[in-house]
């Protein structure tokens, strides 16, 4: 059974800085893309940025020049580190990731920027 759990998640002032984990369980062999999801309180989930398997990464406009992606294939984890958070950063952070064809999302974790 495929699960991934995210963690990192904790309350920061703004301007600091913070790294969410996702990391996938199961028998699995590869893991194509992958990517983070948030969903802010009363909007819809929206993209915030996301890796292939060969690295390449694309970024929200919103988050471009402060978030960055990157993964560890051999452990199975994809990472997420925000600096200069803005309190409109504030969301439920989803992992989601697409493994032998099925897209399989995380629990969520949160994230909230005081001002």
């Amino acid at each position: 059974q495929v699960r991934l759990v995210e963690s990192g998640g904790d309350l920061v002032q703004a301007g600091g800085s913070l790294e969410l984990s996702c990391t996938a369980s199961g028998i699995i062999f590869n893991i194509n893309g992958m990517a983070w999801y948030r969903q802010a309180p009363g909007k819809e989930r929206e993209l915030v940025g996301s890796i292939t398997s060969a690295g390449a990464t694309n970024y929200a406009e919103s988050v471009k020049g402060r978030f960055a992606i990157t993964r560890d294939s051999t452990k199975k984890t994809m990472y997420l580190k925000m600096n200069s958070l803005k309190p409109e950063d504030t969301a439920v952070y989803y992992c989601h990731a697409i493994i032998y064809g099925t897209g399989y999302w995380g629990q969520g974790t949160q994230v909230t920027v005081s001002s």
